[in-house]
Order: C-alpha cells, then structure tokens, then sequence
C-alpha cells in the first residue's frame, strides 16, 4: 500500500518559524542542547519535517545528518504528520493474539494510509504500539485519549463515523 503521506506538503506558518527561532536563540550557546531544542520544534509543529530539521541544524550549527540521526534514533520524535485523530493500534502481545493484527490491517485499507501515515486531509493519523496497559480489554485501539476494547473488524466504522 502506497503511503499517503508522501502527497503531504510541509505546511509551516511565519509564526512557528518564528517561535522556532527563538527557541534556536534561547539555545544557540548552550553545550547539547540539541534534544530540548528538537522536543521545543516538535511542541510548535506536532512534528519533525525535514524543512524543520534544516532550520534547526542551521540555527544550532550543527550537521544535518546529526539532527536527523537524533530525530530516528529517540522513539519520541516523529518525522511524519499525526493527524486531527491519533489512532493507535495496541500490537502488545495480548492484544496480537486476540486480533489487533486485523484491525490494524483493516485500518490501514479504510484509511488508505500505511502505518505511520496520515491521511491527506490531515484528519487521521495511524500507528502501531505495543502496550496501552489495557490488556483486560483486548485487543485495543484508542484514538486520542479514547479507548476501544474487545474489539473486531467489524466495529471500526462505526468507531471512525464518530470522529
């Protein structure tokens, strides 16, 4: 399945790069700051493009391939778009054997996004985890801070119409 996300164009306002800015100022002497200054560029725009990675290694006078080395190594920066609603897919292993599999498959079909993807009007974004701690309640999604349990395939229209 061909991600979506490819067709997203980076959508930076004047005010983020602005904010962006002085966040770079706040930092630009300060020995490793390069981890709290991508987690301030992530707070402004909901995520790690590489127009932002650019802006960033520039204004740190830092390589780019060290920005971007950071960006992929810690799991909480993200260089794709997250959606309006952020559906994730608990993968766990309680879970997996109740089906989640399934439902993570059937989501990337109604989406018509890959994992990680988001849709093009930027209203969904897909994911998978490996534990939301509801393991009682599997298999499990949630999207935002709403949770879904028990679930099966056919539930998740009904789920995604309320969004």
């Amino acid at each position: 399945m061909k991600n979506k996300l490819e067709t997203l164009p980076f959508k930076g306002t004047p005010e983020q790069k602005e904010q962006l800015c002085a966040v770079i100022k706040e930092y630009k002497d300060v020995p490793g700051a390069l981890v709290q200054v991508l987690k301030k560029a992530q707070e402004i725009y909901g995520y790690l493009p590489l127009e932002v990675q650019i802006d960033v290694a520039e204004g740190l006078d830092v390589p780019l391939e060290e920005v971007y080395g950071v960006v992929t190594f810690y799991s909480f920066f993200s260089i794709n778009p997250k959606g309006d609603y952020k559906i994730s897919v608990c993968l766990g292993t309680a879970c997996y054997v109740k089906g989640a599999g399934d439902l993570y498959d059937a989501l990337q079909k109604k989406l018509g996004i890959s994992g990680g993807g988001c849709t093009p009007d930027g209203k969904f974004s897909l994911e998978a985890c490996r534990c939301v701690g509801a393991c009682g309640l599997a298999p499990v999604i949630t999207i935002n801070d709403d949770v879904y349990g028990r679930l099966v395939v056919k539930d998740l229209d009904d789920i995604l119409a309320k969004y």
